[in-house]
């Protein structure tokens, strides 16, 4: 019963962390556009209120994924090509997790050098990871 609570419980925070994490850089590519400095202070408050809002729920997706490779066994995860797969995949999602404090940083210093255009491709990064996710989850191909 425990490893069914841990797995609506990642599925819960995880689907509340890509909620922000998919608008977040949404919010960069307004950010990057902008030439009003009432809309520049406005997305800076907006910006950090989300980063710092979903961060938990990343911690949270990261814990009660943990709990369940530990509940499942290590002999599992070494058994599951597709899981290490994954995991590759969600360490590249926690990187730009990460990456977007740098970014968040910049535009509160007023260094960002990136054009919208670029936080265009960026909002796209955590999508199509997102597909790949869930396609090796359920379909568990190797």
């Amino acid at each position: 019963m425990a490893i069914l609570w841990f797995k609506a419980l990642h599925l819960i925070f995880m689907v509340a962390w890509f909620a922000g994490i998919f608008y977040l850089p949404r919010l960069f590519v307004y950010h990057a556009q902008t030439e009003s400095n009432d809309v520049d202070a406005q997305l800076k408050v907006m910006e950090r209120r989300l980063l710092y809002f979903v961060t938990p729920f990343a911690i949270l997706t990261l814990v009660f994924g943990l709990l369940l490779i530990h509940a499942y066994g290590m002999a599992w995860l070494q058994a599951s090509g597709w899981m290490q797969v994954k995991l590759v995949l969600v360490a590249g999602l926690y990187a730009y997790h990460a990456y977007c404090f740098k970014l968040l940083a910049d535009f509160k210093h007023n260094r960002n050098r990136r054009s919208h255009k670029f936080y265009r491709v960026f909002n796209e990064v955590p999508v199509l990871a997102l597909f790949a996710i869930i396609l090796l989850a359920v379909l568990k191909p190797f």
